[in-house]
């Protein structure tokens, strides 16, 4: 295992774990509580987003808990590991990453005007998830351009 990391490593390695939390907390915890999710900011009321918007929301908890936070854990072990494993499903963990921002940005913004729909945090909420999907593309180009694994022969 190489011990001599870069920096790259390194924020491949924090921001996941920081993306993890935040998965934990506002995807696998939304549709087990959905108004714990809101109390702590992580998810919109359903007075702001709709019946719908909320149904929506616990649906991309169900997917991000049983997809993308699995491959997620395993892409960060693998990397620490340099595994080839790690690398592959970091690269699916990082894919939906850069994914995911984007479809939710596009809900908001094509649901504006829709009856009962009241969200108004578009410019924050652009600059979060724009660069969470940075991270997402910028994490497949760092891993396709810089990884190496030291495989066997």
């Amino acid at each position: 295992m190489n011990t001599n990391r870069p920096p790259g490593f390194w924020v491949l390695m924090i921001v996941g774990i920081l993306l993890l939390a935040m998965l934990l907390l506002g995807q696998t915890m939304s549709f087990i509580d959905y108004d714990f999710t809101v109390a702590m900011g992580l998810q919109e009321p359903e007075e702001e987003i709709t019946e719908i918007g909320v149904a929506m929301n616990k649906g991309f908890g169900v997917g991000d808990t049983l997809i993308y936070l699995p491959l997620l854990v395993l892409g960060l072990v693998g990397l620490w590991r340099n595994k080839i494993w790690g690398v592959f499903a970091m690269s699916g963990a990082l894919a939906i990453t850069a994914y995911w921002p984007m479809v939710c940005l596009s809900m908001l913004v094509f649901a504006r005007g829709a009856p009962g729909f009241h969200f108004a945090r578009y410019i924050p909420y652009s600059i979060l998830l724009g660069a969470i999907s940075i991270y997402g593309i910028w994490g497949l180009w760092y891993m396709y351009r810089f990884w190496r694994i030291d495989m066997p022969h």
